[in-house]
């Protein structure tokens, strides 16, 4: 079926034309569609691997739910509530946690640091600093008084392993001689590289009784952590433990991690979305040179449509014969833009970092991205949703230059021939 209109098809395309702008026109037509589909594939897969490492850096470092005091400090019962969570369905792990901010000081430089006191053993759960110790040892902070930084923090300190650091405190002790700032020193027993930039240039971890102690805190904790069984249903677990915990006479806040980032996780989302949508018309725009280059190529043929008509072919052949044109226009350039794009998506980090060495030039800021590595998941579905729009704007663009080859009267374009 549709044989002589396909072959036909075939021949107009691959036809050496009278017309040679025609023929760039088309190439221009193929190489919008190519870099338009190329382009939003890498995008869209960086903005994936974007988002996916930013999340798992942030529950690397910070648990699923984090539950507070109102106003206040958990009180000394805070054993008795983190034993009432464990006892909840779904939760995986729970621990108390010191979460304070402080200064850190050595060697006549110093840094806002955000301080994490932790037992050790819950130390060891998060995965993201225990295998990411780029010096060190992690059992080292069993000693006393020793203390885990990130690698940006250590080097801009400028100290090492075994070196040692004052972290000051906000709180303050009553004196003899007045009110003094609370401040201890440490010695650095390992250093971490988790490649966010905010947790590699700020964040420390100390024991944490001796964080009670620092932050003036005897009894009482700051925070305790949860993890869920299931991170998909972490903002369901969070609504039951908050009227568990409420139901028990226990005065808490409870956030899941996504509220606790819901601005960012949002702007991730609209960013993706509107980029998706801007980038799309690269292809719109190339879908525009296939209708110039459609019409042309009508124009070009006029005698051989007429032709074709007189010889009995019907208005639906001659349609099909044009559409197939701008189709094939559409799927080369689709297809061949869907491999280059994913092609270069799986090696983005590698392109960059030559394109880095070259230029002399850093592309990818962390202190901006947050990130130090660029990430991207070429992520099926998004590659097979570019891959339809694509076709879909190229299939529509087609279709008005092949009805308009198809309403060509073959006497009024014979008459005078």
């Amino acid at each position: 079926m549709y044989f002589a209109e396909k072959f036909l098809a075939l021949r107009f395309f691959f036809s050496k034309r009278k017309e040679k702008f025609i023929s760039i026109n088309t190439i221009f037509s193929l190489v919008g569609i190519t870099l338009g589909v190329a382009t939003l594939i890498i995008v869209m897969s960086v903005m994936n691997g974007f988002r996916k490492e930013l999340v798992a850096r942030i529950l690397g470092m910070n648990a699923h739910i984090t539950i507070y005091g109102i106003n206040e400090p958990i009180a000394d019962n805070y054993q008795e509530i983190t034993d009432f969570i464990k006892t909840q369905a779904n939760v995986a792990e729970v621990n108390p946690l010191i979460d304070a901010h402080g200064m850190l000081t050595s060697n006549d430089e110093s840094s806002a640091a955000l301080v994490k006191g932790i037992k050790y053993e819950d130390l060891l759960k998060k995965k993201l600093v225990k295998d990411n110790i780029v010096a060190g040892d992690i059992t080292n902070f069993q000693g006393k008084d020793k203390i885990i930084l990130g690698e940006r923090l250590a080097a801009k300190l400028g100290v090492t392993i075994g070196d040692q650091v004052t972290l000051v405190s906000p709180q303050i002790s009553k004196t003899v001689i007045g009110l003094i700032p609370r401040i201890k020193d440490y010695q650095v027993a390992a250093i971490f590289r988790v490649g966010m930039h905010e947790y590699d240039s700020t964040a420390l971890f100390i024991p944490f009784t001796t964080a009670q102690i620092q932050f003036n805190l005897k009894n009482k904790i700051s925070a305790i952590e949860v993890m869920a069984n299931d991170i998909e249903f972490s903002d369901a677990l969070g609504d039951q433990l908050h009227y568990n915990l409420r139901e028990a006479g226990y005065r808490l806040s409870v956030n899941d991690w996504q509220r606790l980032n819901a601005s960012f996780i949002n702007a991730l989302k609209v960013e993706r979305n509107v980029m998706f949508l801007i980038l799309s018309l690269i292809i719109i725009v190339a879908a525009f040179n296939i209708i110039s280059s459609l019409v042309m190529l009508v124009n070009d043929k006029m005698k051989h449509i007429a032709l074709l008509r007189t010889m009995g072919m019907s208005k639906n052949s001659i349609t099909y014969i044009f559409f197939i044109n701008g189709a094939l226009i559409g799927l080369i350039g689709t297809f061949l833009g869907a491999f280059l794009g994913t092609l270069f998506a799986y090696n983005i980090d590698a392109i960059k970092r030559s394109l880095e060495s070259l230029t002399g030039s850093t592309l990818f800021d962390p202190v901006i991205y947050f990130l130090t590595d660029l990430p991207a998941e070429v992520n099926p579905f998004t590659v097979f949703l570019v891959v339809i729009v694509s076709l879909l704007i190229c299939f529509m663009a087609a279709i008005f230059p092949a009805r308009k080859a198809a309403k060509l009267e073959p006497a009024e374009v014979l008459r005078y021939e």
